[in-house]
């Protein structure tokens, strides 16, 4: 398993949120006030709302902030929905090599989120 994974749930149709695209970015640590963030993965939610592979297996992250931008829009879109939120991001610390998971629970006018296992 990947060391950091995400899963995301339609509360409004209480199904996983399929066909939702997914980038991950580092914040540039040299000076993470002014630097901009370094896209590192790109991926797309499977049937079940996940991306088994947004990183691969041997790929360790290392301590620093990141960001997960998930494309709403688009995804409601598809759908002919409107949404309040464009996108959604998250932007969380990393401080070690044991396993992130970063879910999102979502609906056309709002969101949650927690540290999942």
């Amino acid at each position: 398993m990947s060391q950091l994974t995400t899963h995301i749930l339609d509360t409004t149709t209480g199904k996983p949120a399929q066909g939702v695209t997914i980038v991950l970015f580092q914040q540039d640590p040299v000076d993470p006030i002014t630097a901009g963030w370094r896209q590192i993965a790109l991926g797309t939610t499977d049937q079940d709302g996940r991306i088994p592979n947004l990183l691969p297996k041997e790929v360790v992250l290392e301590p620093g902030m990141y960001k997960m931008h998930f494309a709403t829009k688009e995804y409601f879109g598809k759908q002919s929905v409107q949404t309040f939120y464009p996108y959604v991001e998250i932007t969380f610390i990393i401080t070690g090599p044991e396993h992130y998971h970063v879910p999102l629970l979502l609906n056309p006018f709002g969101y949650s989120t927690y540290r999942g296992s």
